[in-house]
């Protein structure tokens, strides 16, 4: 029996890269940012 659950990317299903707050993997977080449909999210630039 497999319980254990595994955070998987909402948008592609990727286990890697997973960032929790987002439920996005790295990738998809990224692309999704540059296009502005993750609101709040800008490049850092200082």
């Amino acid at each position: 029996f497999s319980s254990r659950r595994y955070n998987r990317c909402f948008n592609c299903g990727r286990p890697d890269g997973y960032l929790r707050k987002f439920g996005l993997c790295r990738i998809c977080f990224r692309e999704m940012a540059l296009k502005g449909e993750i609101p709040g999210i800008t490049k850092a630039s200082w």
